[in-house]
């Protein structure tokens, strides 16, 4: 582990930053950091370890109590992200700041449109665009609407959008967390020639293994605090997880063989029109057993979310069947749904999973507070709640000021841990689960995983698993369903037989199952 060691090529310091928050949370704990120029550099560190909130004092979204910014030697004072830019600060979130509706170039220049007279110049937008994506070797069509290209070229007119308004340091928050293996390997060839042409980039991530590939130094907090900085090359994954945690953690699950029982859910001939109307789902079936977990792979945009949310009750199809133990819940709501003894967790945590003004009892008890035990004559059983609470924030390790602190005061990872608390202690039959572990920490994301293998041999549950990490997916999966252009293009039953690369394959449609073989994920003929 090196010490601060300030450099002749250290582009960026960050000393002594502290960070409280006005609950009395203290997220950044005199925390010393720094970058060279020209260096990918890792920033790690479980959730609520201070990662993002070290990130938004640099981008000027937060205001330390103490602490000094400096610059190529100079302090400087970045009040908000325009200051961060002028200085040459850039940062692409987890989650894209695109206008689907809008063409690359309009994004590109969105906030500095060139004029022709007093009108906007879209000619001149376009030609900046493709003068800045063959200067970078980043090539993308400036005509087409966001809405209309892949995951992977949203991600990179992020990245232009930001060497466009003259960015030299990078922070990019989680950047593969929705890319396929191909279109990672794709940006970190980017990345590389960016580091190359003299380009800071902080890297923001919980993939071990990437972090290893790409990056050059890394840094590691922990509870708001740094644990240390070191050269990749002098680490294993497993010396970076136990850097992070405090301790060893397992990155294999242990995992029998599945041994599925009777269908429960049963999927026929579904399809749905979205919003722009787009074929988002074509002809769907499926089924899901008793004891199995089922993953569904695909590039984002490919019909997973439209799925998802047609079995949780938020959209209605088109046309087709959906049955749980037999029982259609296509007119059913989503209290209904839940009666039928099925947990539900979406990928949007924030806006349909948590409450964040509520506390964390509250939050828990939301799909319970009508039942016996937790409620008598409308009046809630307020020792139960609290007891149940208390057990279940020490279970799931939930680190918070306890029961009663409300979900906003957490960070993700935790909000997350309440969500899988809440979906999991009620002893499901069937879980519809999305994104469980997407930007949470190994630690936090081992749990939840420990937790899905518990109930699926323990109760016989069934999972339907949905996830971007394709790691997760072959990991934690029995079978494999792959999602493209809203057809289901392929089933793998046997998961030990497939790779990265096959499944990437077949979610960028290069490659299409037969009929037959698609067909064997339907039990129930």
């Amino acid at each position: 582990m090196e010490a601060l060691n300030y450099r002749d090529d250290t582009v960026l310091t960050m000393k002594d930053i502290t960070k409280i928050y006005s609950n009395g949370f203290v997220a950044n704990k005199d925390i010393t950091f720094s970058v060279r120029k020209g260096e990918i550099h890792g920033l790690m560190g479980e959730n609520g370890a201070g990662k993002t909130t070290l990130m938004k004092v640099l981008f000027g979204l937060e205001k330390p109590e103490k602490g000094q910014i400096i610059l190529n030697g100079q302090e400087v004072h970045i009040d908000n992200p325009l200051h961060a830019l002028e200085y040459g600060i850039g940062m692409v979130h987890q989650h894209f700041m695109l206008v689907g509706s809008l063409t690359v170039a309009e994004n590109m220049v969105l906030g500095l449109e060139p004029k022709k007279g007093l009108l906007f110049d879209y000619k001149r937008a376009v030609k900046e665009t493709e003068e800045i994506a063959e200067r970078f070797n980043l090539p993308i069509d400036a005509s087409a609407i966001v809405n209309d290209i892949s995951v992977g070229m949203k991600q990179r007119l992020e990245i232009l959008k930001i060497l466009y308004r003259g960015a030299k340091i990078l922070l990019l928050d989680e950047p593969t967390a929705v890319l396929t293996p191909q279109e990672t390997s794709e940006l970190f060839v980017q990345l590389k020639n960016l580091r190359d042409q003299g380009y800071t980039i902080v890297f923001i991530s919980h993939k071990l293994g990437e972090v290893k590939e790409l990056c050059d130094r890394i840094t590691v907090l922990r509870k708001g605090e740094v644990v240390g900085t070191a050269d990749v090359d002098e680490l294993t994954e497993l010396d970076i997880s136990r850097m992070m945690v405090g301790k060893d953690v397992d990155l294999n699950i242990a995992k029998k063989e599945a041994d599925p029982g009777e269908t429960i859910l049963r999927v026929r001939d579904l399809n749905y029109t979205n919003q722009f109307g787009k074929k988002a789902l074509n002809n769907l079936s499926f089924d899901l057993r008793r004891g199995e977990i089922l993953g569904v792979a695909g590039v984002e945009g490919n019909g997973q979310t439209e799925l998802s949310e047609i079995l949780s009750g938020l959209l209605r199809p088109d046309s087709g069947e959906v049955s749980i133990k037999g029982k259609s819940i296509i007119d059913m709501s989503i209290r209904d749904i839940r009666l039928t003894n099925t947990s539900l967790v979406h990928e949007d945590r924030m806006i349909y999973g948590a409450s964040e003004e509520q506390s964390i009892i509250e939050n828990i008890i939301a799909d319970r507070y009508f039942q016996k035990g937790y409620s008598n004559n409308s009046i809630l059983n307020k020792k139960n709640n609290y007891e149940e609470t208390t057990a279940l924030i020490e279970e799931y390790q939930i680190a918070c000021d306890g029961p009663e602190a409300a979900i906003s005061t957490l960070s993700g990872g935790n909000i997350q841990k309440v969500v899988a608390a809440r979906e999991f202690s009620s002893d499901p039959e069937l879980i519809i689960l999305s994104q469980p572990t997407r930007g949470i920490d190994v630690g936090a994301a081992e749990l939840i995983r420990e937790k899905m293998v518990s109930l699926r041999d323990r109760l016989g549950t069934a999972i339907l698993l949905f996830s971007a990490d394709l790691t997760e997916l072959l990991t934690m999966s029995d079978g494999i369903i792959v999602l493209y252009n809203g057809e289901i293009v392929a089933y793998f039953p046997e998961v030990k037989k497939i790779n990265e690369e096959i499944l990437g394959k077949y979610m960028l449609g290069l490659e299409k199952q037969s009929p037959e073989e698609i067909g064997g994920v339907i039990h129930d003929k």
